[in-house]
């Protein structure tokens, strides 16, 4: 497949750049506080010390990014989830704000501890994450339902499964597209959220764990779920996907990769918006493969997200 839809599939995507028209993106599940460290080369397997050329505390989290990307990209959003109430909750809600991202439904539990990352990221961009997850209640019966109404698409990682399955629930009795960022995950989360999940993009690791490989023949596969998109980002392989019994691929856009720390958030808050503005699916991956290049172009999980009208001259460039 061409690395680039034709602009023309793209005219809903320059409507909402013109706010000619509107699209609402909820997204749910992690919102962490990075904490990333630059150097020359990452850790080998053994015990070392190793000097940082650079340090930063940045927002962080799949679904937290990709509300940022969103935003970022022009459109509305609102990212519901669970923080504790300390200074790291507090720093990315003050982030989410900064952004536009509408946080009425990101609560900051009093006995909750927030979710913190610490991130390694290479000369070559490339990067080693650890992540403290969080401690807050499983709980989604405070979330306000009554809003998914008003959702263009709807998008959920894997790390707040009872939101996700209540948030995905309700916006399938809806007729609501429902974006699921297949992240590592054990396999019952995914047992109990493809059946609701309209589109699925998996990881290759996460690919691999569920289904055995990350080959495209995993895809077709996972098609008993009932998912109308099954698929799977590879880095700078592109993106396959599985769709009406028929495999496809979208192919990485060329870029001189800075850092690619929230790329996968990228191209999914992208597909999410695209989804949500009526783009088919191939029109849709080839906008959300641009979008998470330009983002590889700079350092940080969040810097270098570019609007709708410098993605699509960026894909004009492109053959």
């Amino acid at each position: 497949m061409s690395a680039s839809a034709p602009i023309g599939d793209l005219k809903a995507l320059a409507d909402v750049a013109s706010k000619a028209r509107s699209v609402h993106v909820i997204c749910l599940g992690l919102s962490a506080l990075d904490q990333v460290w630059r150097v020359d080369r990452l850790f080998a397997d053994q015990s070392e010390k190793i000097k940082a050329a650079g340090y930063g505390t940045l927002g962080g989290g799949m679904a937290a990014n990709a509300s940022v990307a969103i935003a970022r990209l022009g459109a509305s959003v609102a990212f519901w989830g669970r923080a504790g109430n300390d200074a790291a909750g507090h720093e990315m809600k003050s982030a989410f704000t900064a952004e536009g991202v509408d946080v009425e439904n990101f609560r900051l539990f009093p006995d909750g501890r927030s979710s913190v990352s610490g991130i390694i990221v290479d000369s070559s961009g490339e990067r080693q994450i650890v992540n403290f997850r969080g401690l807050f209640p499983e709980a989604a019966d405070w979330l306000p339902l009554e809003a998914v109404a008003g959702a263009s698409s709807v998008l959920a990682d894997p790390r707040w499964v009872e939101g996700a399955a209540t948030l995905f629930s309700e916006a399938r009795a809806r007729g609501i597209p429902t974006v699921l960022d297949g992240d590592m995950a054990d396999a019952e989360v995914f047992e109990r959220l493809l059946p609701l999940t309209d589109h699925a993009i998996f990881s290759e690791p996460a690919l691999t764990s569920f289904a055995g490989s990350a080959k495209d023949d995993s895809l077709a596969a996972l098609a008993r779920f009932g998912c109308r998109v099954i698929a799977v980002t590879r880095g700078e392989g592109g993106v396959s996907w599985y769709e009406n019994g028929q495999s496809h691929r979208q192919a990485a856009y060329a870029v001189e990769v800075v850092d690619t720390t929230g790329a996968g958030d990228v191209f999914h808050g992208a597909y999410a918006l695209a989804i949500g503005g009526g783009l088919d699916v191939r029109a849709a991956m080839a906008f959300s493969a641009a979008t998470a290049a330009m983002k590889c172009r700079h350092a940080g999980g969040r810097n270098g997200i570019p609007d709708i009208n410098e993605c699509l001259a960026f894909m004009r460039t492109k053959p």
